[in-house]
């Protein structure tokens, strides 16, 4: 019998199909500058109650909105969220939690940057040496590019997000494997994006975009909070104490701490937000990565749709999944169930398939005011 809901369902579902990858309408952040002087500790506390935190900048598009926001201040320096806590982390460039780890244990350097030889890592300060680019923008399997140009730790990473995505990160024996076999020769030695350092962002999430003046920060001193330098848009380490403006920030992604189905949660976030969040690049995963990290269940949903029909995954944005983040590499098609996609609470924050009726936290996308 014909059934016109199902041939309008089927018809809108295979314009997906040849539909372009392309990303989403970017999340940004939206930046408050606040032209009241205040220490850093105040000015957190003014950001947290009025808006998310003070500013969080992950990348050159956020600096150069922060800028924008701020281009008519008179002040020498301004404050966001970066502070040195005095304790070294081991960090991946692209802001991935680091839960493996490979070093060679016998040849330590107390360096603050991290090599691969033979498929063990070593650390080191200095040097110049090749190097290992991941690309994950609309990739349906690891990229990665071994750049035989020599360089040291700090211009690979530029290379990288400049060109590809960012230096690799290593997060299993298997990623460890390809990296391995892209170099064909275990006697060279490739940076890789693990690095060590002791500032965080106030909001605790994870990004590692630096933007310092030459020669910043300061060792050794008491300058344990962050200052956009107004004449050179650059970062420069400040005393805490120092009464200066500053920069909130407010994230169009917000946790929602309910225990709802995915057709419940998404039903929540379009009557009172947006949408159920999708995530169709590396950026926006960093971010919804930084807010599952305070959830109450083990995973988050996604705006993120199974159509048994013609065996897809899709957001319930209209785009289909180009940017890939399965746990498993690749996603759970079976149809034993309808399924829904959320993203892991813990570990790596990969996607997980589950039936939508589990009941999870999730995402909305915040409406502008």
């Amino acid at each position: 019998m014909f059934n016109p809901l199902e041939m309008a369902q089927t018809l809108y579902f295979s314009l997906l199909l040849i539909a372009l990858c392309s990303l989403s309408e970017c999340i940004q952040r939206r930046y408050h500058y606040i032209n009241i002087s205040m220490n850093w500790t105040e000015a957190q506390s003014y950001c947290r109650k009025n808006y998310t935190d003070l500013a969080t900048v992950d990348n050159m598009n956020d600096m150069k909105q922060l800028m924008s926001e701020v281009n008519n201040s008179r002040d020498i320096g301004v404050w966001i969220g970066l502070t040195n806590t005095g304790v070294y982390k081991w960090k991946w460039s692209m802001g991935d939690t680091v839960n493996y780890t490979n070093w060679e244990t016998s040849i330590r350097a107390n360096g603050n940057c991290a090599y691969m030889i033979n498929g063990k890592w070593r650390d080191l300060n200095y040097g110049n040496q090749g190097f290992i680019c991941y690309n994950g923008e609309c990739s349906l399997k690891l990229q990665l590019t071994f750049i035989k140009q020599n360089t040291n730790w700090r211009d690979a990473q530029i290379f990288c997000r400049e060109h590809h995505t960012d230096l690799a990160s290593v997060r299993n024996q298997n990623e460890s494997k390809q990296i391995q076999d892209i170099i064909n020769n275990s006697k060279i030695s490739v940076w890789i994006g693990l690095f060590s350092d002791s500032w965080e962002w106030s909001d605790q999430s994870n990004f590692t975009f630096r933007y310092w003046k030459s020669g910043e920060p300061s060792i050794g001193t008491d300058k344990n909070c962050t200052e956009v330098q107004m004449n050179q848009g650059q970062w420069n380490d400040a005393l805490c104490s120092n009464s200066q403006t500053f920069v909130c920030h407010e994230d169009k992604l917000v946790l929602i701490n309910q225990n709802l189905s995915w057709s419940d949660a998404l039903s929540y976030c379009r009557q009172n937000h947006v949408d159920l969040v999708s995530v169709d690049s590396e950026k926006i995963q960093r971010r919804v990565s930084g807010l599952v990290q305070k959830a109450s269940t083990p995973e988050v949903w996604l705006g993120l749709r199974h159509s048994c029909a013609l065996g897809v995954w899709f957001w319930m944005n209209g785009q289909m999944v180009c940017y890939q983040n399965w746990v498993n590499s690749t996603a759970d098609k079976s149809c034993d169930t309808v399924r829904s996609g959320a993203v892991q609470s813990g570990g790596d924050q990969r996607w997980i398939s589950l039936p939508q009726t589990e009941l999870r936290n999730f995402i909305c996308i915040k409406s502008e005011k």
